[in-house]
């Protein structure tokens, strides 16, 4: 009876702890939701930002995520301290929806400024300026046309638009405008809204002669007649307009926050760079047609097919491998780096040679060496007890890049101080940074010394945060 009623006492007690952390965890939960945006993305540590993928936005050119939306944003989260977390979504609908349930803090599209959807978002600074033209198709013998000719057979009056089907991207400002112009000319215009198709995708339909006419702004549009000689662009639609991201209504100390980083960041040289990188430089065009524009392709680099069978042998996603080679050499089969690694994994020549690789073995050969060499790590760290998938390739990666002893001393660290050895993320990684500072290094649980741990704490953090960018916008098979 004694045994039972101390039994007893003991699960109530548990039960008792349960429920304080539950409530704790409730409690917690309803602080942050009672936190305004700007004091979310800073306890949160990332600024969730939705933006549509296309040839301009964000893309995947060569391994490397770019993009004019992208690398504003990019920027913005630095000034905020914070990661910048991409959602790709190409359905303008949805991407309000985001913002209305709180799933993003911000969308970064080029939103024309409208007083419509000015009673359900507020928007930022403009980040740019435009005006809408007509996308139309010139006639195939074009090329051989007199200007004039030419000029005869474009719609360059608007009123020349009456009765005409014109496509556009269904829950975007030009769909809108088009109805606003059928308004003015006192004409039907026959207008096609469609959910499913990127405004890029519409032009691309123009261009190849499945559909007519559509509407985009100027800037987007000129790049595209770049990719797209056959098309015209130079009939305005209207007047000109200011391109700005969207804020959930009474955001103000975030509005306010980004419209000042905006407003000072346009001023500058940098600003001029970016904007001119992705809509005024005409050799952008060499990056669309490349195999390695992952958009039309779904290719990160000429090793995918090694990548992916090799991948298999390891139970990786082929995406997180190719994110890994290209941090260590992008790409390159024959870079060197300074302390002597080489080829496509960066293996040190004592690892080259232990796993079968030389400087002259093919790149093939030096893909299977690096992932025997990741096999080799995952069983060290299976027998330490590290059975969480997630959690153990960040500490392959991060052994991958310094060496495994170093990592296990971080892991030392971490136990001796309170922390949990077998999570990567506010554990682990923290006393991989403090191994440059003596008072840790000289520890004796420390068996190998001094370690520059910031490059190893980027290294893991840049091969996952470029992972997540692959899986956006690259298939999985």
């Amino acid at each position: 009876m004694r045994e039972f009623k101390r039994i007893l006492k003991i699960s109530f007690i548990i039960f008792l702890l349960i429920i304080g952390l539950n409530t704790c965890r409730e409690q917690e939960k309803e602080s942050f939701v009672k936190l305004n945006t700007l004091e979310k993305v800073k306890k949160r540590g990332s600024l969730i930002a939705v933006m549509d993928f296309n040839s301009t936005n964000y893309f995947i050119y060569r391994g490397e995520p770019m993009g004019y939306q992208y690398e504003l944003l990019k920027l913005l989260a630095e000034h905020l301290d914070v990661k910048l977390e991409v959602v790709p979504e190409n359905d303008v609908d949805k991407n309000f929806e985001m913002l209305r349930t709180n799933k993003c803090d911000i969308i970064a599209i080029n939103l024309a400024i409208t007083k419509e959807r000015s009673q359900i978002i507020d928007y930022t600074k403009p980040h740019s300026q435009t005006h809408q033209v007509l996308v139309q198709r010139k006639p195939e013998n074009w090329k051989v046309l007199r200007k004039s000719e030419l000029e005869a057979q474009l719609i360059r009056n608007q009123l020349e638009l009456a009765k005409k089907v014109v496509y556009v991207q269904k829950g975007t400002s030009y769909a809108q405008r088009i109805k606003n112009l059928s308004d003015e000319i006192g004409d039907s215009i026959i207008i096609i809204e469609k959910a499913d198709l990127e405004v890029e995708e519409l032009i691309e339909l123009v261009a190849n002669g499945e559909i007519d006419y559509t509407i985009t702004d100027e800037n987007v549009a000129l790049v595209n007649q770049i990719y797209y000689p056959n098309l015209d662009v130079k009939t305005a639609v209207s007047f000109p307009q200011n391109l700005a991201w969207g804020l959930r209504k009474g955001d103000d100390e975030f509005k306010t926050e980004v419209d000042k980083w905006l407003l000072e960041f346009k001023k500058t040289k940098k600003y001029s760079l970016i904007y001119n990188k992705y809509f005024k430089n005409r050799r952008s065009v060499k990056i669309i047609e490349s195999d390695f524009y992952a958009q039309n392709s779904g290719k990160v680099s000429v090793y995918d097919d090694y990548i992916k069978k090799y991948s298999d042998e390891i139970d990786w996603d082929w995406r997180l491998l190719a994110s890994l080679i290209y941090q260590e050499s992008r790409f390159k089969p024959n870079v060197k780096s300074w302390a002597g690694a080489y080829g496509l994994m960066q293996l040190m020549p004592t690892t080259a040679k232990r796993f079968g690789v030389s400087k002259k073995s093919q790149p093939e050969k030096h893909i299977k060496a690096g992932v025997d060499f990741i096999k080799w790590l995952d069983d060290r760290f299976v027998n330490r007890g590290i059975s969480d998938d997630e959690e153990k390739i960040k500490f392959i990666l991060a052994s991958y890049n310094v060496g495994l002893g170093h990592i296990l001393d971080a892991r030392r660290l971490a136990e001796k101080n309170g922390k949990d050895p077998d999570v990567w993320e506010n554990n682990v990684d923290e006393y991989i940074l403090k191994k440059s500072n003596p008072k840790y290094y000289k520890d004796p649980v420390v068996k190998y010394g001094y370690c520059r741990g910031s490059e190893t704490y980027n290294y893991v953090y840049q091969i996952l945060d470029r992972y997540e960018h692959y899986k956006n916008i690259i298939p999985e098979t």
